[in-house]
């Protein structure tokens, strides 16, 4: 089978080396840089029809081994899957999503280890896209500057109450209470999330101001009690069958007059399809189950009938890149360390995962937008100020 495979390969001229089951390697091109090590020799018949997603999985079941830098071994196979693999790009089915399927699926994710996601995310754990104002600043200032960035969109003032959709480990919730005053109700469906959060809202002395609840977002009481929503990497496990009624709810939540933050990642296609060659049912099945990118238009819909107006749109989409490559490096950095906290399957699972987003971002593949809108008064005005100045100052 490999003898027949091997003009196809060859001709793509690609810096990859195959290393046998018994021990022979077959370079594919000049001066190889990934060394791809099949443990599997049925593999071998897959590779004349690859996909990120078969090439992925390969990887965390252990039928192959992947030797070399993650962000070529992530372009090196999407070459493979361009040149052989059979994307068919159909329309996604969708899921029902109710509150015990995404609380399964958030604890899946989220609850793997706090220590692990202690390796490689900054020093507040702020675990979305950064917000680069030069391109030239470290994680951890980027982090600060997105958490800067959202509470000035949302012109928080002291003594206002904020709703975090979503809240993760309590970072912007944190960072809104110490630097803008305001008073913050976070929630969560992480467990390990919750734990870790309040121990950091009780070191900092922010008990007072800061509470974090765990709760579902369907279960907030729609009585209008905020001044300001602020929703982060959180809407792409709702579902698409639940965005209007998680526009509702948003909608419910906040005063007239008040503002809604959506800050999410949305799909390239307006049908929501996943991302090509693969990638996008390999994070379905190992990564985030259940997850559903809607496309900016979409949400913007949802928004829109729910009775908020947009008022601002931004899109990250290579803030997003930075981020993940800064997160993989610094991952790959402590792989000893993270085999003493999660299994090595786990492990393969993250590696591909933080490195092929990168890649995806990158390439244009899946989006980033920030959506601030407001809830009109009665009379259609609101209480923003008649320039994006503010924020730039």
């Amino acid at each position: 089978m490999l003898a027949s495979l091997l003009p196809a390969l060859r001709e793509l001229s690609l810096p990859l080396r195959l290393q046998l089951w018994d021990g022979k390697a077959v370079d594919l091109g000049p001066s190889p840089t990934v060394t791809l090590a099949i443990n599997d020799p049925q593999m071998v018949a897959d590779l004349a029809h690859p996909s990120l997603d078969l090439l992925g999985s390969a990887y965390v079941e252990g039928r192959l081994d992947l030797h070399g830098p993650l962000a070529e071994v992530i372009r090196i196979g999407d070459e493979l899957s361009r040149a052989l693999g059979r994307d068919k790009g159909a329309a996604p089915q969708r899921e029902a999503h109710d509150k015990s399927t995404d609380a399964e699926a958030i604890s899946y994710h989220y609850d793997l280890s706090n220590d692990f996601y202690q390796l490689w995310l900054d020093r507040d754990m702020v675990y979305s896209c950064a917000y680069y104002e030069t391109g030239n600043e470290d994680l951890d200032q980027a982090q600060q500057a997105k958490l800067r960035h959202l509470c000035r969109k949302l012109r928080l003032k002291p003594g206002e109450r904020l709703l975090d959709v979503g809240c993760g480990w309590g970072g912007l919730a944190r960072f809104a209470a110490r630097e803008f005053g305001v008073e913050v109700f976070g929630i969560t469906l992480s467990r390990e999330q919750l734990k870790l959060g309040r121990e950091r809202v009780a070191a900092e002395g922010l008990t007072g101001q800061v509470q974090l609840e765990l709760m579902d977002y369907r279960d907030l009481p729609r009585d209008g009690q905020f001044d300001k929503v602020v929703s982060v990497g959180m809407f792409e496990h709702v579902g698409h069958a639940n965005l209007p009624l998680y526009c509702q709810q948003l909608s419910a939540v906040v005063r007239p007059g008040g503002l809604v933050m959506n800050h999410g990642i949305t799909s390239r296609h307006i049908d929501g399809r996943p991302v090509g060659h693969g990638a996008g049912e390999f994070i379905d099945r190992y990564v985030f189950p259940h997850g559903e990118l809607p496309h900016l238009v979409q949400i913007g819909a949802c928004i829109s009938e729910s009775g908020l107006e947009i008022v601002d749109v931004e899109s990250l989409r290579l803030h997003y890149a930075r981020t993940l490559d800064f997160w993989s490096q610094r991952l790959e950095a402590n792989l000893d360390k993270a085999r003493e906290l999660v299994p090595e399957r786990a492990l393969r699972i993250w590696r591909v995962y933080l490195a092929g987003c990168a890649y995806g971002f990158r390439n244009n593949w899946i989006n980033l937008h920030q959506i601030l809108a407001s809830k009109p008064h009665e009379d259609g005005s609101h209480e923003l100020p008649w320039s994006r100045a503010d924020l730039y100052r």
